[in-house]
Parts: structure tokens; sequence; C-alpha cells
């Protein structure tokens, strides 16, 4: 996969953006079962829906609290952000 970006995220419910990409794909991702089994205490937070929904797209990637919690992009295009658990 070569230079897809992250070009908007909007929130669906709960933990789940539907998030579009700079060749126009959009995937679903719902990052309640990374964030409530990963058990790292710096992701805590963002079991909070207010925290969670408190990102921001910077260089084309979904970043919460200055790369606190960021996936690779291609993890978000295929949706497999718990291969990395």
């Amino acid at each position: 996969m070569s230079e897809i970006s992250v070009e908007s995220a909007k929130h669906l419910k709960s933990h789940i953006l539907e998030i579009e990409f700079s060749d126009g794909y959009k995937q679903i991702v719902d990052f309640a079962p990374f964030i409530f089994s990963v058990g790292h205490p710096d992701y805590e937070k963002y079991k909070s829906e207010s925290a969670f929904l408190d990102f921001e797209i910077i260089d084309g990637n979904l970043n919460w609290d200055d790369y606190t919690m960021i996936f690779p992009v291609e993890d978000l295009y295929t949706n497999n952000i718990l291969k990395n658990k």
C-alpha cells in the first residue's frame, strides 16, 4: 500500500469511526476491542468516549494526544488494529 493517508474520520457511535482514506475508500473501525483489552495504562483514558473522540488527523495519520495512541494507516485501512496488540 503506497502513500495512502487518512483524510477524515466520522464518529458513528461509542468507539466506532468511519475513516475515509486518500483513495476514497471508507472503512468502519471499532476501536473498543483494542482499547478495552490492551491493558496499557496510556490507553486507559480512551475508554471514556469523550477522550476517545479527542483525536486529530495529523500528516495523514489518525492520532490521539500527541501520538499517545496511533495506528499504522494500513492497519486502519484493512481494519486490523488488533494484530499488533
